[in-house]
């Protein structure tokens, strides 16, 4: 057991300091070293825990809590959630107060444009790897492209997308 915990901190210490552009971003790796390097899971379950921490209010990485409980029970839970918060928090705050500091240097902006498409594609990354662990059904994949577009292309609350998706998906297992 304390092999895992250990396990565990090490892994959401490091994704902590790699969460660059918000906690999405680690997701392709946290699934990798959950799934496939320790084997805590399948990819099935890590896309229920993901889905479950996103349909629930709080934090869009709750993901992580509950990944530590399912390996490791309260403690896993506990070391997790501490080592994927502490870190990217403290570095966080340093960050700021320079950041804060250098607000007139004409070279903040330009981090800030180059950040942005690494962010985005972090994220874009995150999408596709959990589209693919969950989408087992040629239906799953036009539910979930379907909602991409209109994500993309409307203003529609994601927890109606996520409504409707599930509707469509419930609709459609009756008659495929």
């Amino acid at each position: 057991m304390m092999e895992t915990l250990i396990a565990l901190a090490v892994i959401f210490s490091q994704l902590s300091l790699l969460a660059f552009g918000g906690g999405n971003t680690i997701l392709p790796e946290m699934q990798r070293q959950v799934v496939e390097v320790h084997h805590w899971m399948p990819a099935s379950e890590f896309s229920a825990l993901f889905a479950l921490a996103q349909a629930a209010p709080g934090p869009n990485m709750m993901v992580v809590t509950l990944v530590g409980w399912h390996v490791a029970g309260w403690a896993g839970m506990l070391v997790t959630s501490v080592a994927k918060f502490g870190p990217s928090s403290i570095v966080t705050i340093l960050a700021m107060h320079a950041w804060n500091r250098f607000k007139d240097r004409p070279w903040r902006r330009v981090a800030q444009k180059g950040l942005l498409p690494v962010t985005a594609g972090l994220v874009a990354a995150s999408a596709m790897l959990i589209a693919q662990s969950s989408d087992t059904s040629w239906l799953a994949w036009v539910i979930t492209g379907a909602c991409t577009v209109l994500a993309f292309k409307t203003r529609i609350h994601p927890l109606w997308l996520l409504g409707g998706g599930a509707v469509v998906g419930l609709v459609g297992l009756a008659y495929v």
